[in-house]
Order: C-alpha cells, then sequence, then structure tokens
C-alpha cells in the first residue's frame, strides 16, 4: 500500500542519528495478579526517518474480522515480520536484539517478530484486548510495545473491567507488559480527536504469543 495517505511531519530531529537510552533506565510499575509494566518514555530519540521508512516500505495489509452478523475491516492497518524476516528497517531487528538480551537475562524468552499497527489517525484505534492466543493464555510471556509518530494513550485495566492505568506513548516509547499481564489484565489505544498523524505500534513477541 501506498503511504501517500499518511501525513507526517517530521521534528527538527529528522536528521539527528537514531540514539536509545539504555534499558536500565525503565521503570516498572507492580499490578496486581503477578502482573507488571516496565515503561520507558523515550526509548529511541530521533528516528523521524525510521517512521518514514516504515509508513512508505511496509506492505500494509487491512484486516477484517466478523462482528454479529456481519464482516467489518479492523480500523487500523497491520504487517507481521516472523524472524524479523524483510523487516524494512533495520533498527527494529536492532531494538529486538537489545530487548532480548535485557530480559533473557532475567530469565525470559527472546523476542523473535515484530508485528506492526499502523494507526493511520485519532480514529484508527484498538479495543480491549488481551494477547491471549499461544502461550498467553496460560504463562508469564512478555510483550513489548515501541511507538513512533504521533502521541497516542494506551490504557490498561483488570480482565472484564475495572479502573484503568493510561501510558501516554510518545515517539520513541517503549511499554512492557510483563508477568500474568496478558491473562489478567486488557488493554487499548482508544480513538482520539487530537492526534497529529500516523502512529505505528511495533509490537516484540517471543515464539507462540499473539
Amino acid at each position: 500500500m501506498s503511504s501517500s495517505g499518511h501525513l507526517w511531519q517530521p521534528t527538527l530531529d529528522a536528521v539527528a542519528p537514531v540514539r536509545w537510552r539504555d534499558l536500565t533506565e525503565i521503570h516498572r510499575s507492580e499490578l496486581s495478579g503477578d502482573a507488571w509494566i516496565d515503561f520507558l518514555p523515550s526509548w529511541l530519540t530521533g528516528g523521524d526517518d525510521v517512521l518514514s521508512t516504515l509508513l512508505g516500505k511496509v506492505d500494509w495489509r487491512h484486516e477484517r474480522r466478523q462482528m454479529y452478523e456481519q464482516e467489518v475491516e479492523v480500523p487500523r492497518l497491520t504487517r507481521h515480520f516472523g524472524k524479523y524476516q524483510n523487516v524494512p528497517a533495520s533498527e527494529l531487528v536492532w531494538a529486538g536484539k537489545k530487548l532480548t538480551e535485557h530480559y533473557v537475562a532475567a530469565g525470559w524468552d527472546p523476542f523473535v517478530s515484530a508485528g506492526l499497527c499502523l494507526y493511520r489517525d485519532g480514529s484508527d484505534s484498538v479495543a480491549w484486548h488481551g494477547d491471549r492466543i499461544g502461550r498467553g493464555a496460560n504463562k508469564d510471556v512478555l510483550v513489548a510495545i515501541l511507538s513512533l509518530g504521533s502521541r497516542r494513550r494506551l490504557l490498561l485495566r483488570p480482565r472484564g473491567g475495572g479502573s484503568s492505568l493510561s501510558f501516554t506513548m510518545n515517539h520513541g516509547g517503549l511499554l512492557v507488559m510483563g508477568g500474568s499481564c496478558q491473562r489478567t489484565g486488557d488493554h487499548c489505544v482508544p480513538k482520539t480527536k487530537t492526534s497529529g498523524g500516523p502512529r505505528i505500534s511495533i509490537q516484540f513477541r517471543p515464539q507462540g504469543v499473539a
């Protein structure tokens, strides 16, 4: 799909090199039920060219799902890169490697894939859900999300309802959902009227988690 419909206004850092903060700076929040969140608001700085590359070179897919008696289009575009094969930006491979090094040292499984979601504007969204297909249904797993582009909120709440936590995902922000988070909690990206343009969410996952 052509990127001509995705308007992105680069920052003054567009010509600056991509820089990464050390993952030891990440902040952990303990949640109920042995779930936790690691959050680093600006893991990546610069990197507008990475976003532009993904917008222009990824062959984005339209997904459809059954809702009641009709099939509807999912309100975002997606693309999955298993084992990072053919991913058009080497920075994603590097990020997956660094996440693996950091979390494998703590006993977690390596990250082996990158799933991309393109939120074209504030009307694109994802409803409440947990990544419970595969091992996430009954085991503690990690899902790491790197955000590129416009600012969007990511909400988390206990599975089935309750008070939610809100995380502002700025360009370069990293959020890692760990422990029982996928089994005992749900997360979403709600619609917004204040989005300044497209946002790409890059989800790094271990084998057998979706």
